[in-house]
């Protein structure tokens, strides 16, 4: 099932790069890179071993118009450990699309991806997901999250919280 998925949505996600006729003018007001951080509360199997995840969120984005965005994610976001348990992380590399209701107000999107873990014996990772939904402005996005790696050995690695980032512009 999560083959499935992860098929799906990078089917969905990557059609509108194959649509596209005309040659892409990368500039200021479509493309930016977004840097940021986040912050959550382990739940599931995370909550368990870990009290607290702190991350740095990086993304290069590109607006197809101006209320769709799709680009690639990654970062990482460390796990602090609870009762003995050691810290562990994830990496993700992911693709992501964001929808913008107004050029600037409410934005919805998702990354799918493959989230590798660090600090953690015998598991890889396996698919990232990471849902959002936040608002936006020319410089700044501010989003809830819910972040679910989908581990191997049956271990979903799952947060909610909120991040900020700040979008630099390519020029």
């Amino acid at each position: 099932m999560k083959k499935l998925f992860l098929i799906v949505g990078l089917s969905l996600g990557l059609s509108p790069l194959f649509a596209q006729e005309d040659e892409i003018d990368f500039n200021s007001d479509n493309s930016w890179l977004k840097v940021g951080l986040t912050a959550g509360v382990p739940i599931s199997d995370a909550g368990d071993a870990s009290s607290f995840a702190l991350g740095l969120d990086l993304r290069g984005q590109y607006l197809f118009n101006p209320n769709l965005g799709i680009g690639l994610a990654s970062g990482y976001t460390n796990y602090f450990g609870k009762d003995g348990n050691d810290d562990f992380g994830i990496i993700p590399l992911a693709g992501f699309m964001r929808y913008y209701f107004k050029r600037s107000g409410l934005f919805i999107g998702s990354d799918i991806g493959y989230g590798f873990l660090t600090g953690v014996d015998e598991n890889e990772g396996g698919l990232y997901v990471n849902p959002q939904i936040g608002y936006h402005n020319r410089d700044w996005n501010i989003y809830a999250y819910y972040q679910n790696t989908f581990a191997e050995n049956d271990i979903d690695i799952q947060a909610v919280g909120i991040g900020v980032t700040y979008n630099i512009r390519f020029k």
